[in-house]
């Protein structure tokens, strides 16, 4: 059975209408009378009539124009990087055309701000392969060359000068280094090469060995098969939590922890820093949070406390295993 649609301005004007209606036949079949100089007992009763009408009309309003307020809370509530709020359409009586609009409209502009999301970040990583190879191609390539003039400039230098060049040629042999590890920070060519744990072990040496906190790792000894995207994030995710650990945490040591469980894989790194602050959402948090949708994964970023009354920050990354990788 098709519902009759009316237009909220229309529902107001019936209600009043009605209203109006029921107090003018109260007041025509009533036996009570008006004198043309009012009573204090007639005025009295002009007053309750008058308070029972606006009470019944305030309360017939109330039930049409209860689902706006909820509307308007909710308006100043939404946030499209947490995304799921939604208006109960059941409850919204003559206001649920209104509601399921605007639940639409959420749904449209959520499924908006995802797909252009992965396609930026499709496109910032295929950016990144692309510098990474110029990186690797061209500026390695021409520091090894100087690497290798300087090796022969060497041999047929005066004593003086072969000092000078030496240096020259460490300052050269450390910048091709940098190079190469900036190459490697854009394109992880371990996860393609080695897997997913090789690279993480390998992403936690590196974070160790640039004078970072001592990296703890408890990784498996392998994992089931997972899509390529999958790997990629959970790769990005472990990089930008360890690369912001580095930079704000101050922390003596992290925990890096990859665990399979209930057919879920999740990804955990703990610091023992100094916290995050509460409300805290900078880039490289909203970065990990749009991948992990990607994919279909849950991000939750905290601080903590330990038993021992240290602070520092956890994150957690669950990702759902495909069917045919549930072990």
């Amino acid at each position: 059975m098709r519902r009759i649609s009316m237009p909220l301005f229309w529902r107001v004007c019936l209600i009043n209408g009605a209203v109006f209606l029921l107090g003018t036949l109260a007041l025509a079949l009533s036996p009570a009378t008006v004198s043309a100089q009012p009573l204090l007992s007639e005025l009295v009763v002009l007053l309750l009539g008058l308070t029972v009408i606006v009470l019944l009309n305030g309360a017939l309003l109330r039930t049409v124009l209860r689902p706006l307020d909820r509307l308007t809370a909710v308006t100043g509530q939404i946030d499209l990087r947490h995304p799921g709020l939604r208006l109960d359409e059941d409850g919204s009586g003559p206001a649920r055309p209104l509601v399921r609009g605007f639940n639409a409209m959420l749904e449209r502009l959520e499924l908006e701000r995802s797909t252009s999301t992965a396609r930026a970040l499709r496109a910032q990583e295929a950016e990144r392969q692309r510098i990474a190879q110029e990186l690797h191609d061209e500026v390695g390539q021409s520091l090894t060359a100087v690497l290798l003039g300087l090796r022969h400039a060497m041999d047929s230098a005066p004593e003086p000068v072969r000092a000078e060049l030496d240096e020259l040629r460490g300052t050269t042999r450390a910048s091709l280094e940098e190079v190469r590890r900036i190459a490697q920070r854009l394109r992880p060519g371990d996860l393609t090469d080695l897997g997913l744990i090789s690279a993480l072990a390998g992403l936690a040496r590196a974070t160790s060995a640039r004078n970072g906190p001592r990296v703890r790792r408890r990784l498996p000894t392998s994992v089931p098969d997972l899509p390529s995207a999958t790997e990629l994030v959970i790769y990005r995710v472990a990089q930008e939590a360890l690369t912001n650990v580095v930079r704000h945490a101050r922390a003596e040591s992290v925990d890096l922890g990859l665990t399979l469980s209930d057919g879920r894989l999740v990804l955990r790194v703990v610091d023992d820093g100094v916290g995050i602050p509460r409300g805290a959402m900078g880039a490289g948090i909203q970065g990990m949070l749009e991948r992990a949708r990607m994919v279909g994964g849950v991000l939750d970023v905290r601080a903590r406390e330990d038993r021992r009354g240290g602070s520092g920050t956890e994150v957690r990354l669950s990702l759902p295993l495909p069917r045919r990788a549930e072990p």
